[in-house]
């Protein structure tokens, strides 16, 4: 009988979110799609000469400061146009790039790179040493509370004796330093001079493609750079990025042709549109991680055994179909099993009974209310309506609140203190950029990285983890590593400290026309080699 009543309720929910999804769709005000043309008034259609590229994405940039940055559409806008010493290929392992070559000391704390010659930047300075040793000086200096800073901690000098060497120094291993240098993007020093806490606006760098307009909330054009050091890119004269909050009109300007090239692809139309000789549909396996951030210094949120009720409150595998249309997985650990040293634990399978027992013994035998936030675009609001209808069932209300990116952002950053955050609960996904275990791990669970300092959102603070963060930083010895972040993850887990959902596979669609444009495993878009055949 308890299997029958999973079941119905399955079915129950699976109904419910076929109405939420229908409702989703037609014309809507964030979309402003037009009746008549199917098309995002104000916006220009895709050029039919095979040099201007439009790739639609569900939220706006919040920054092009590659210095500054976490969310993952911001990283993809900046890179576009920056590059680093280092870089990831399309399985996130690392590269060099303005680098030529790299050599670490035996005791791991000195890295000594030869830069690539006769480069320059978009304004045409050269791109030497000296450029270098500037922006990893400005990201370190702590007065610029970059939220690149604590990535570069352990930096204890940087030199450069002569334009075409850079030697850094740590106070101590790190073993995920090379990926933090692929983060670290170069700027041209005369542009970080001149535009100061500006260069999130207009970004000047070595890349392909060259800064000309962003217009918040519209659009981001970048075009080509006709001195590209790399022979033979970009292949494209533009490309012009357009935040499309509305799933309905994504797909609407991809079937059109207004979009090359759009992302997320809405989960619920891959069906639909595989049979289109005009569409691509991409999918990969990815680094992103769904959850919902507790708050534990908030109540109830500060009492383990209401994080825990939680977990076993939602259904995870009902989320994965009812909100990802099957296209994921459920969550098992702090991170994607596609990420360095994962270690996979069990438990929180969907227990409704456990639930309420936990609760009571919490203290909260009929539930509480709470807020849950999350960006306005559909397919976070489809999970947070998800989530409110499963904790409904344990007596849970949530007042499902959506903003739109920058101002989410500005509220969760906007705290100077753990007390004053008024951040209850976040749906919310994270993908290490860096592609390394620490990315996936210090940023969201260090008490160092509260905000606005780092993404530890339910300013977590265990002991322990805090020690084993530092400890599996100065391993050398890959085995140690791995044992510590085993260690880590299995803490984490016990604790709670968010409702652990789903990975993410990445799905993305595209003309069939398009060559070059592809997501990365962390969610980023990789554009540099873009065509149009």
């Amino acid at each position: 009988m308890k299997v029958q009543g999973k079941m119905w309720s399955t079915l129950m929910l699976l109904l419910i979110f076929a109405v939420v999804a229908a409702g989703c769709g037609g014309n809507t005000e964030t979309g402003k799609e037009s009746a008549n043309t199917g098309k995002s008034e104000g916006t220009q259609t895709v050029s039919k000469n095979k040099k201007d590229v439009v790739i639609a994405i569900n939220a706006n940039f919040i920054t092009l400061d590659p210095h500054n940055t976490s969310d993952t559409h911001s990283i993809t806008g900046a890179r576009t146009m920056v590059e680093g010493l280092m870089g990831f290929d399309e399985n996130m392992k690392v590269v060099p790039v303005l680098a030529d070559s790299y050599k670490i000391s035996d005791d791991g704390l000195v890295y000594t790179f030869t830069l690539k010659q006769n480069i320059k930047f978009h304004d045409g300075t050269d791109f030497n040493a000296e450029a270098v040793k500037v922006n990893l000086d400005r990201i370190r200096d702590e007065k610029n509370n970059l939220k690149m800073r604590k990535s570069f901690a352990k930096v204890s000098k940087v030199e450069a004796p002569d334009a075409k060497t850079v030697v850094i120094t740590l106070s101590e291993p790190y073993n995920a330093f090379l990926n933090k240098m692929a983060m670290a993007l170069i700027v041209s020093p005369k542009a970080l001079k001149e535009q100061g806490e500006n260069i999130g606006k207009n970004p000047v760098g070595t890349g392909s493609f060259k800064f000309k307009e962003w217009v918040q909330g519209d659009r981001l054009v970048v075009v080509k750079n006709p001195d590209y050091w790399q022979k033979d890119l970009p292949k494209v004269e533009s490309i012009t990025f357009k935040p499309v909050p509305e799933n309905g009109s994504r797909i609407a300007m991809l079937k059109t042709g207004e979009a090359d090239f759009i992302y997320p692809m809405p989960t619920e139309q891959v069906s639909q549109v595989e049979g289109d000789s005009n569409i691509v549909v991409d999918k990969t396996d990815s680094t992103i991680v769904r959850y919902v951030t507790l708050n534990t210094m908030k109540k109830p949120f500060d009492d383990v055994k209401v994080r825990q009720a939680i977990n076993y409150a939602i259904n995870k595998e009902a989320y994965i179909k009812v909100v990802k249309s099957g296209l994921g997985v459920k969550l098992n650990s702090t991170m994607s099993s596609k990420t360095q040293y994962y270690s996979q634990q069990s438990g929180y399978d969907y227990d409704v009974k456990k639930a309420k027992n936990l609760l009571a013994e919490a203290g909260y035998p009929d539930g509480f209310t709470a807020e849950i936030w999350g960006e306005n675009d559909s397919e976070t609001m489809k999970g947070m309506q998800f989530i409110q209808q499963q904790l409904a069932l344990v007596g849970i209300k949530l007042d499902v609140k959506s903003m739109e990116g920058g101002t989410l952002s500005e509220q969760i950053n906007s705290a100077a203190t753990p007390e004053q955050a008024k951040i209850q609960m976040w749906y919310v996904s994270w993908s290490p950029s860096s592609g390394d275990a620490d990315g996936a791990t210090r940023g969201l669970f260090s008490s160092e990285m509260f905000p606005p300092a780092g993404a530890n959102t339910a300013y977590y603070k265990n002991p322990n983890v805090d020690q084993w963060i530092a400890d599996a930083n100065k391993a050398t010895d890959p085995e140690k590593a791995k044992s510590i972040y085993a260690d880590i993850q299995k803490t984490i887990w016990a604790d709670a400290p968010w409702a652990f959902m789903g990975v993410d596979q990445v799905i993305s669609g595209k003309r069939a026309s398009l060559n070059g444009v592809k997501v990365l495993p962390d969610g980023s878009i990789s554009v540099r080699d873009v065509e149009v055949k």
